[in-house]
């Protein structure tokens, strides 16, 4: 019993395997489902079926109906012609002039007046092909695509209804009411309108913004992108963002960018770098980080770079007027002139603000400091936080320091609150100024005046014809004006309450020849464009001590013999002189 039970069901397992096998090279036929006339023509079409009127054939879930066909029911194909139209599912529809189907194979290829309806998206061409099996169309000789929102053209194109993926190559060109994009390779999804860039590829807003990529992704519909290898977003203001990577929200005028950036200004000649960097279009805002570096080319002769951890540059808008004369009036037989008419209108600057470790190099000024900011409109650069400028041998120093701009060319320094100023003229000689504010005023690149105002001091070494050094003057004064020739002082102007002395070189003391609060920082200046890259240790500043003494100190030295040096009660009269 169990060996019947056993034989049994081997048999049904062989039945099943052959069962499958048959299923497996099984193909659905063709069937013919409603025609006016039949009829056959043994000479010129021996296998075909030629048909006429209203007809109509059916392959597993689709419908084909045409004006007439010719029906090879041995190869499981057709000819069809005259208003051809495809239906499979509730979905999907061809419309055609011609219709070559093969059963086996499941392909169907249209001719003339080809359209294929998906949903919203319509595929209009001269020459398609529908591969069934595989659920794609393809054409190859010019072709169209319209979805709900856009219209895609090229010469060669795919498109697969099931996920509703297209590809296109040649001459591609994507029309939306906002922007055209153009690209020799394309993809693009009707459903989730997203363009998929393959290669290099263009989107151009007209008379606003400009995308070039060569990889990536664009959605037309969100106009969210994801900007790969080295791609670039031009804005019509003169602003150009390049980077490794950008995300970019067009809709709400933002855009972050990763790895390389450089971010161009034309407008105001100005060029951002860095590795990390936010855009916001409203506002003309930029944020650069992480090696940031700004580069402001006004000047074609002479470049200025700046470094700092971070940079922001933003565009200020304010409105100014302006009047317009209007004709006269005759009031009493009076010619009587009306009040003019005032126009406002908008009008912008840019601004640049730099945080943490700023470093500024250009050929004619060199700057540190810990943060800064350019303002566009009166064309100043302000440094805060201990700033130190230089210009050729000269040091300047402040609590602030605000640097004028005219014609693209550095005018004047302007230090504020315990200015000094500082040019070495030997290997250990400083000619020194010092006062509650400094004014250097610069020339074909060269400081050629410095008005010191306010509790001014200076310590100057004068040289006689030979170029020896004569010894230390000490000065103080109300103000004091340096005018300097060939990088050496020309002659100094002093107000009448001014006290100084003359010290010999050979009797001066270290403390004599240096002013209060006297530093040299020379470690810490950029020589170069790439040093602004470099952090060296911020030079300490001596806290400003008056040299002093007591009077008995004054009687026991002036006591001591001198031998050509002098006393500390000799230095101190000195000083109080100047005091």
């Amino acid at each position: 019993m169990v060996i019947g039970y056993w034989l049994l069901a081997m048999g049904h397992g062989q039945w099943a395997v052959e069962c499958m096998a048959q299923d497996t090279v099984k193909v659905s036929l063709v069937y013919l489902e409603h025609s006016e006339t039949l009829s056959f023509d043994e000479k010129r079409l021996p296998d075909a079926q030629i048909l006429r009127g209203d007809v109509c054939f059916r392959h597993d879930s689709v419908l084909m109906y045409c004006d007439s066909a010719y029906f090879f029911e041995k190869e499981n194909s057709l000819h069809a012609f005259g208003h051809v139209h495809l239906v499979q599912g509730d979905s999907l529809e061809g419309f055609s002039d011609v219709l070559y189907y093969n059963g086996n194979t499941k392909l169907a290829r249209m001719r003339q007046r080809v359209r294929l309806i998906h949903q919203a998206t319509t595929l209009t061409t001269d020459s398609l092909n529908y591969d069934r099996q595989q659920d794609i169309a393809y054409y190859f000789s010019g072709g169209q695509i319209v979805d709900s929102l856009n219209t895609l053209t090229s010469r060669w194109g795919q498109y697969t209804p099931d996920n509703h993926q297209a590809l296109f190559r040649g001459d591609v060109k994507l029309v939306n009411p906002k922007f055209v994009l153009t690209a020799d390779t394309l993809g693009y999804n009707t459903e989730s309108y997203q363009s998929d860039l393959v290669g290099p590829t263009t989107i151009l807003y007209e008379e606003e913004t400009t995308i070039l990529s060569t990889n990536g992704w664009y959605n037309t519909k969100t106009e969210l992108s994801q900007l790969l290898d080295r791609s670039r977003i031009i804005h019509i203001d003169g602003i150009t963002l390049t980077g490794d990577t950008i995300y970019y929200d067009k809709a709400n005028g933002y855009g972050r960018c990763l790895g390389n950036i450089e971010s161009t200004d034309s407008a105001n000649h100005m060029t951002l770098y860095g590795h990390v960097s936010e855009v916001w279009e409203d506002g003309g805002r930029a944020y650069v980080t992480d090696s940031a570096m700004m580069v402001d080319w006004s000047d074609s002769t002479a470049y200025t770079y700046m470094h700092a951890d971070s940079l922001w540059t933003e565009e200020i808008t304010y409105q100014i007027y302006s009047l317009f004369p209007r004709d006269s009036v005759m009031v009493d037989s009076v010619m009587v002139a009306q009040a003019p008419d005032t126009i406002w209108r908008d009008t912008s600057y840019n601004q640049l603000r730099a945080f943490k470790h700023v470093r500024i190099y250009r050929d004619d000024i060199q700057a540190v400091c810990d943060s800064a900011r350019y303002h566009g409109k009166d064309s100043v650069l302000t440094l805060y936080g201990l700033p130190i400028c230089w210009n050729e041998n000269n040091q300047m120093s402040a609590d602030l320091i605000h640097i004028y701009v005219k014609n693209q060319t550095v005018d004047y320094m302007h230090g504020i609150g315990s200015g000094l100023m500082v040019k070495q003229d030997g290997a250990n000689e400083y000619n020194q100024m010092a006062g509650k504010e400094i004014v250097a005023y610069i020339r074909d690149e060269d400081v050629y005046l410095v008005d010191v105002q306010g509790n001014a001091e200076t310590v100057f070494y004068p040289v006689e014809d030979d170029g020896s050094y004569i010894g230390v003057n000490r000065t103080q004064s109300s103000f004091v004006k340096v005018y300097l020739q060939d990088r050496k002082i020309d002659y100094v102007l002093f107000t009448t309450s001014t006290t100084g002395v003359m010290i010999p070189l050979d009797q001066a003391l270290p403390e004599e020849t240096r002013l209060n609060g006297f530093f040299w920082a020379e470690d810490e200046r950029p020589r170069q464009a790439a040093d602004i890259f470099l952090h060296p240790e911020r030079t300490k500043r001596p806290e400003t001590v008056a040299i002093s003494a007591s009077a008995e100190e004054d009687e026991e030295e002036e006591e001591l013999p001198t031998k050509g040096k002098r006393t500390k009660s000799q230095i101190n009269k000195n000083v109080k002189q100047n005091r």
